[in-house]
């Protein structure tokens, strides 16, 4: 992936045009580069051009300038401009002066509107490194804020981090740079590592993609709709192209939205279960477990307002913060977070986490994902702690039933359940739930790519033809995209694009195309994209065979013909510019490409010009038709032959006629009586031969010096066939149908009768298209051009060549593209706008006025491969007396030839010989040249080469002084070495200590000022740092190590200072002191051996005589002597004592050698004598009951505590009525806490509680009033409220209440006891509460 610091895609930031200029102006080409002081070079055919009086090179700032002053035509051709790795070619076209168009000017050229008549023809090519631009070619590089300068990789804006609540929608945008790209790039969207969204497009996931041409920018959205706290995460975006690519990472975090009214008190209250981390399970479950009132700790940030705008923070749970983290941080968090029951909490959370640590169903569970490819098949596999358990799958929720594609497995302890023939379908969440127990995972189907099995082909239509691109993938119905210049094409209102899918083929399909159609198509797939090129081409007619003028005699027939190339044109037939009407004399006809004009029975009226005109073109074949008058003088008495030709003189033209056309020769005769034709065929024989010397000895001399050729004739005399000839009184006709290159000649025509004879001589020319040429040759194969090169064909048709046509083709494709449209009049061309790496054929076809010759055989495959561009960061990192050491990076582009190598060469400065510094290629990108002369300044250059030759150079920018730099020494000691080392015994040491120093500086190691000895020690040096090694060391090997640097008279020193530790020896002189009571002191002496390091301290242990198990007493104890106490009386004991430091605790122990025993006194224990005290008291409330008021359908609890001795019976009651046996009320008491739980009250539940404490000391109660508030109000009718009484009081009657009362506020019904009719109403909205009344009160 490119740096962000490298230079930008192009260093022009305007570039030349091509332009059209009339001969003898001068022509102005203008460059401006992206920084100050670049080198430009102006090249013409390959060669540099410097200033002189034909160019004028000048620069101001970044502007460069090119002027061709007087220009003619030697100077049309291609020329270029090239800055640093960037190279871009342009034109220059010089017209006649009357043609020539108005050429903008350097300041007019960015202003005129594109189409304008003064713009140039052909926008600037640009080369970088060899590659072409996307289009082939491309103008000045905008200057607006959507071109990107220097873009960083292929991004021009990377996704950024995002925050999103629940249920709202998001974009993800990412901008990427298409001007220096060949082919759209190839983006992948990917959540975490490797899930590719790709595959996961549906309801809350779109990908979208367009490109803006103006700006040549890519851009590539992710939109997420209805997000959901699963879809938080890190997410990664890839791009890559043919040789580059890109990623980059961005994360996205879903807050759940909390307001002031979004907090729950009643969660606070909800019940953690045994098995999960404090969640709820189910709701079967939720009474088991304890209260969970952690959601009270976690920060109040609702409280306070904020900003509607900022997304709601993520909530913290203070469980999983101490569940993960150590217990020295337990005080900071409960600090932070408020708690204050600490102690409490740590004891819950010990709970949670021993029962994490075990799973009574699951030895081996499911993994958190799963992936797998469209088609193929996954197991999902967990082992059970009970072989004999039952085993459900579940699948979104939903039990699997075992089917064809669906199949469990039993394996002992192993369940399985496999998925065959995988399809998008089974991507879901799967459970396996064993008992009560469960564990899931997710299953990621990835739909494999669609591959591309036959491309799309390029193709060349005319105006108004129908195009049918055909593309073929590895899939039927495969869902692919069509693009036209890197946008998606659609069904328009226009319906201009219709698209057609067939099986595995896939059809686009225009049905007139026009001229905005052409360009790049691209069929995109999820494995790849196919690319092609459409060319439209204006409809240009070709004249095959234009009519010829005619000269026919009366009666005759007179055919005028002409052949077009598109068989399809009409045209119109003219005399004397009027159109002319066919009648039963005149016919025209057309078949084909033939046009044809037929007028029988010719008079004089007919000699004309006639003209054809096709439809739609502006062109226009004209001839004339001769009418051509015989007079014949009748003599009553005999007339000599005579032969009638409408010629001047005796010598008739060249008859001319087309190969395959007919040939008519009609020859007037006249004598009497009637002569005799005779029509002779002149035959050359092939060679010359030398005419023998005359019988006149006066001309032997001039009779040897000439030569002549020898004839033959002849007779044509058949009546019938192809060649024929028809003979009538006045006139002779010969005829040959479709004539042939044998049929060219001199044809004699003799007229014989008695009175005499005549002759004439009729030369006859047959033409043809030409013969087809060789096949061409390709050479000079770049990046994306060639050039073709050909061989005029042998036999030209009879008539001069006017050019050539070149066609190309793809390899593998059946369909040729033509590439010039005008006829080529050189025998090369050098053919552009070629993808490289794709391997092409050529062509070539002649063309003389008749037409167009068959296709040369095709040219020798060949591939474009542009050599890689420049190496770069070419650097030296070393000098000495005769070598220099070079290092450099690849190159940036290094294209489809791959890269073979590297080449170096230098040369001494001033001169231009460059001398191979190494025979061959070399792969590495750094080099050591040797053998170099001392004190010589030198120049190194590197190129990087492939199949298609070496690459641009890279120089250094400074010639190089061989000659080795002084440089002072200098011990560059690390910062951990400048303490003191410490390593145990055994222990390897490996001190490493950078230097620097020119030339190489000489290292001493010393000890203590005394040289190393030994083996055991060694001392390794290199050019840029020295190494002091010991294998295994030793506490000899303590000491401070002094390391010098020297360089002749210079020296630097450095001091290390190592220390071996190792364990301590056991402390010495353990004695007991005193024996008292239950106590024992003890008193040691410090070790011998420290280990050379620190004592941490001691650690003193016990052991009863009788088991002799050591049990530790003090540990870390830094005293020498101590107490030990809480001995058992009676035992023996032993103690012992341990030295700990650095490395541990020493491998023996000081032990005292005779146990001592702990007497036991002789007491005799006399109990004390208590008066018995009576502890009876009569119940009382310590706490009573409170009123409340909850809402219905939620859980509540009333709470009182209660003392008394004996233990009293508690009895609960709700208006009067005992609740003892009513199930939906529990009772609870624990240490004199009496709770009573109603589940899920509802309005009729409130009233008067009454709590009852009795035993044998009295009896006493409190009571409180249950408010229970309904969540909406609804209206009832008064039969519902009347059977809701009905049941609720166990009524022998329904009570009668009036229709359509609103029940507007809380109210419970007790019957009085004896029941006498009426109710007492305890209203919790009323004036009255406990008033009784015979019928509801007007309130309810």
């Amino acid at each position: 992936m490119p740096e962000p610091g490298k230079k930008p895609v192009s260093a022009f930031s305007k570039k030349p045009r091509s332009v059209e200029v009339a001969a003898g102006s001068p022509a102005v080409f203008e460059a401006e580069t992206e920084r100050a002081g670049v080198k430009v070079r102006w090249q013409r055919a390959g060669s540099d051009i410097s200033p002189s009086d034909k160019y004028g090179l000048a620069v101001e700032g970044t502007r460069h300038t090119l002027t061709v002053r007087d220009v003619g035509p030697a100077d049309q051709g291609s020329y270029a401009v090239i800055a640093g790795s960037s190279k871009v070619k342009f034109d220059l076209k010089v017209l006649e002066a009357g043609k020539a168009e108005p050429v903008p000017g350097p300041a007019s050229a960015p202003t005129e509107a594109p189409g304008a008549p003064g713009e140039a023809l052909a926008s600037a090519t640009e080369v970088e490194g060899g590659s072409p631009s996307p289009e082939g070619s491309s103008s000045a590089a905008p200057d607006g804020p959507s071109a990107p300068d220097d873009p960083i990789g292929l991004f021009v804006m990377r996704p950024q981090d995002g925050e999103v609540t629940v249920g709202g929608s998001i974009t993800f945008s990412a901008r990427v740079a298409g001007a220096s790209l060949l082919k759209p790039p190839v983006v992948k969207w990917f959540k975490g590592k490797w899930v590719d969204l790709s595959s996961k497009v549906g309801q809350h996931l779109q990908l979208h993609d367009t490109y803006d041409r103006a700006s040549k920018v890519y851009l590539f959205e992710l939109h997420i709709t209805d997000a959901q706290t699963t879809f938080a995460g890190g997410y990664r975006c890839e791009v890559s192209t043919k040789d580059k690519f890109d990623s980059c990472n961005f994360n996205l975090i879903v807050h759940e939205a909390i307001g002031p009214g979004d907090l729950d008190l009643r969660s606070t209250f909800r019940r953690t279960s045994l098995a999960g981390g404090g969640r709820r399970i189910s709701d079967s479950h939720e009474d088991a477990g304890t209260l969970d009132f952690s959601s009270l700790l976690r920060k109040s940030s609702f409280r306070t307002p904020r900003d509607p705008k900022l997304e709601a923070p993520v909530e913290e749970d203070v469980w999983e913060i101490l569940r993960h983290a150590p217990p020295s941080e337990y005080e900071r968090i409960a600090f932070q977070h408020g708690i204050t029951d600490l102690r409490g909490m740590l004891k819950r959370l010990k709970g949670i986490k021993r029962d994490e640590k075990k799973s009574t169903a699951f030895q081996k569970k499911l993994q958190p994902a799963y992936q797998v490819s469209k088609g193929h098949k996954i197991r999902l596999m967990v082992e059970l702690a009970d072989p004999d358990a039952e085993v459900k799958w579940l699948k979104n929720g939903q039990e699997i039933q075992m089917s064809g594609r669906y199949i469990f497995e039993s394996i002992g302890t192993k369940r399985m359940l496999t998925i065959s023939q995988c399809s998008l379908a089974d991507d879901a969440a799967y459970q396996c739930v064993v008992g009560g127990e469960k564990c899931s995972t997710e299953l990621f189907v990835k739909e494999p790519p669609v591959l591309i099995t036959r491309p799309l082909e390029d193709q060349l239509v005319m105006v108004g033809q129908r195009v049918e691109f055909e593309c073929e993938v590895s899939e039927e119905g495969a869902q692919v995209k069509w693009l036209k210049d890197g946008v998606e094409l659609t069904r328009e209102e226009t319906f201009k694009y219709r698209f057609k899918k067939d099986g595995q083929k896939h059809h686009l399909i225009i049905n007139e195309a026009t001229l905005e159609d052409a360009g790049h198509y691209a069929l995109h797939t999820s494995g790849g994209q196919a690319l092609a090129e459409l060319i439209v081409q204006e409809k240009k007619l070709e004249v095959y065979q234009s009519i010829a003028d005619l000269t026919v005699g009366a009666k005759d027939q007179a055919v005028f013909k002409c052949e077009v190339s598109d068989e399809n044109v009409r045209g119109v037939w003219l005399k004397n510019g009027k159109e002319l009407v066919p009648d039963s004399r005149i016919k025209v006809s057309h078949i084909g490409r033939v046009h044809k004009l037929t007028i029988d029975d010719v008079t004089p009226a007919d000699e004309a010009d006639y003209s054809f005109v096709p439809e739609g073109f502006a062109c226009n074949l004209s001839a004339k038709l001769h009418f051509m008058e015989v007079k014949i003088d009748f003599v009553p008495r005999q007339e000599p032959p005579k032969i009638h030709l409408d010629c001047p003189g005796r010598k008739p033209d060249t008859i001319v006629v087309v190969a395959g056309n007919k040939l008519r020769l009609d020859v007037p005769i006249s004598g009497d009586p009637a002569p005799t034709v005779i029509w002779q065929k002149t035959i050359t024989k092939g060679n010359k031969i030398p005419a023998g010397p005359a019988p006149d000895a006066d001309a032997a001399g001039d009779s040897g010096a000439s030569d002549e050729w020898v004839f033959d004739r002849k007779l044509l005399c058949e009546t019938e066939g192809r060649v024929r000839v028809e003979t009538t009184k006045d006139r002779s006709i010969f005829t040959v149908e479709g004539a042939e290159k044998e049929d060219e000649g001199v044809y004699v025509v003799t007229v014989k009768n008695p009175v005499g004879e005549d002759q004439v001589n009729l030369t006859v020319k047959v033409i043809d298209v030409p013969d087809a040429p060789a096949a061409p040759k390709i050479s000079n194969v770049g990046e994306d051009s060639c050039t073709v090169q050909w061989e005029p064909p042998a036999y030209d048709g009879g008539q001069p060549v006017l050019g050539y046509i070149l066609e190309r083709k793809k390899k593998k494709s059946y369909r040729w593209m033509r590439l010039n449209f005008d006829l080529l009049r050189e025998l090369s061309l050098e053919a552009r706008r070629m993808i490289e790496g794709v391997v092409y054929e050529m062509r070539v076809y002649a063309v003389n006025a008749v037409g167009m010759s068959r296709p040369s055989p095709a040219s020798q495959p060949f591939m474009p491969i542009g050599p890689p561009s420049e190496p770069t960061h070419l650097a030296v990192e070393d000098v000495s007396d005769t070598t220099v050491s070079l290092k450099w990076r690849p190159p940036e582009r290094v294209g489809a030839g791959g890269l073979d190598g590297y080449s170096l060469e230098y040369c001494r400065e001033g001169c231009s010989e460059w001398v191979d510094a190494l025979q061959g290629l070399t792969e590495r990108t750094t080099m050591l040249v040797k053998d170099l002369p001392t004190g010589a300044r030198l120049l190194f250059r590197v190129r990087a080469h492939n199949v298609a030759g070496p690459g641009a150079p890279v120089t250094t920018k400074e010639p190089v002084t061989v000659q080795e730099i002084l440089q002072r020494p200098r011990l560059q000691l690390p910062r951990h070495l400048r303490q003191t080392i410490q390593r145990k015994v055994g222990e390897p040491v490996n001190l490493l200590i950078p230097f620097q120093g020119k030339p190489r500086p000489q290292v001493t190691w010393t000890k203590e000022g005394q040289p190393l000895a030994g083996e055991e020690v060694s001392i390794r040096n290199s050019p840029t740092d020295t190494i002091l090694f010991i294998r295994a060391a030793r506490r000899a090997h303590s000491g401070t190590y002094q390391v010098t640097l020297r360089i002749e008279n210079m020296e630097d020193k450095a001091e290390l200072v190592l220390q071996v530790i190792d364990k301590p020896s056991p402390p010495q002189d353990i004695r007991v002191i005193e024996t008292w009571g239950f106590n024992v002191a003890l008193e040691w002496k410090p070790p011998q051996d420290d280990g050379n390091t620190e004592l941490w301290g001691y650690t003193v242990q016990k052991a009863d005589k009788r088991t002799m198990e050591w049990f530790t007493v003090l540990e870390h104890y830094r005293r020498t002597h101590c107490v030990v106490s809480e001995l058992v009386i009676g035992n023996g004991y032993y103690f012992r004592v341990f030295s700990h430091n650095t490395v541990g605790p020493s491998d023996r122990a000081s032990t005292t050698k005779e146990p001592v025993f702990i007497p036991r006194p002789a007491i005799k224990y006399e109990p004390p004598s208590y008066k018995a005290l009576d502890f009876s008291e009569a119940p009382s409330f310590t706490r009573p009951l409170v009123n409340r008021s909850v809402i219905a359908g939620y859980n509540t609890t009333l709470c009182c505590a209660v003392r008394g001795s004996p233990k009293p019976q508690i009895s609960w009651f709700k208006n009067g009525l005992d609740l003892g046996k009513d199930a939906r009320f529990r009772m609870f008491s624990k240490q004199g806490v009496l709770t009573l739980e109603i589940r899920k009250p509802c309005p009729f539940d409130g009233g008067v509680y009454v709590c009852r404490a009795t035993n044998l000391q009295g009896e006493a109660q409190c009571e409180c009033r249950l408010e229970v508030r309904a969540a909406t109000l609804a209206r009832e009718s008064s039969d519902f409220v009347t059977s809701r009484w009905y049941k609720l009081l166990d009524f022998a009657a329904p009570p009668s209440l009036p229709e359509g009362r609103l029940l507007s506020c809380s109210a419970s019904v007790t019957r009085l006891a004896p029941w006498d009719g009426r109710y007492n109403w305890m209203p919790a909205m009323c004036q009255e509460p406990g008033r009784k009344l015979d019928k509801p009160p007007s309130c309810c």
